[in-house]
């Protein structure tokens, strides 16, 4: 006898939260555990599943990775856009994006900073890349408005040096205010 499609709803769902359970683990373990340490035992021994349950769910160990830097960078872009809603392109709406940017980023600072350590695995390393074209495409109306000559381009070094400036503060360890100025002092510079 087929299975119902309430029974396959409920599975779905039990499913979908056992992942988040999963990746909601290693946003916690990501705080004090170095990417060397962070292991599929030591995640489902946090997320209280079994190994086979992680393995089901993602069938390596860059796959889990790849899967903690799309919910960490989904959660990022949802913020950020909520912030800047109603902003119009231009410069308040690159200084905002990037100032939520970079306080999620202190915020998160553990998932922020296993995740630069995580650059090394291929799968991370694309899906790093990926996401930043994807944010720059973003900022092009932005840069457009600046009348920059290529804005395309403005817009991708602006997306590297919003991240360069988080990973600066990620390793100082808090907010770093002359870097968050010099950053702003990009965008702000008098056209000629």
């Amino acid at each position: 006898m087929p299975a119902s499609p309430v029974r396959g709803t409920q599975r779905a769902a039990a499913a979908a939260r056992t992942r988040e359970a999963l990746i909601a683990a290693g946003f916690r373990l990501a705080e004090d555990t170095p990417l060397q340490k962070l292991s599929a035992n030591v995640v489902v021994a946090e997320a209280g599943v079994s190994k086979g349950t992680f393995f089901h769910h993602f069938p390596t160990r860059a796959d889990y990775l790849v899967a903690l830097h799309a919910s960490f960078h989904d959660r990022l872009e949802q913020e950020i856009t909520e912030a800047i809603g109603a902003l119009p392109p231009g410069t308040d709406r690159l200084i905002e994006g990037s100032a939520v940017y970079l306080d999620v980023c202190l915020r998160d600072r553990g998932v922020r900073a296993l995740l630069a350590e995580a650059r090394a695995e291929p799968g991370v390393v694309a899906a790093a890349q990926q996401r930043s074209e994807q944010t720059a495409e973003l900022c092009v109306a932005d840069f457009e408005q600046l009348a920059a000559t290529q804005p395309r381009e403005s817009a991708r070094l602006w997306v590297r040096l919003v991240a360069e400036v988080a990973l600066l503060e990620v390793a100082a360890g808090g907010r770093v205010d002359t870097l968050r100025i010099a950053l702003t002092e990009f965008v702000r510079r008098p056209q000629r």
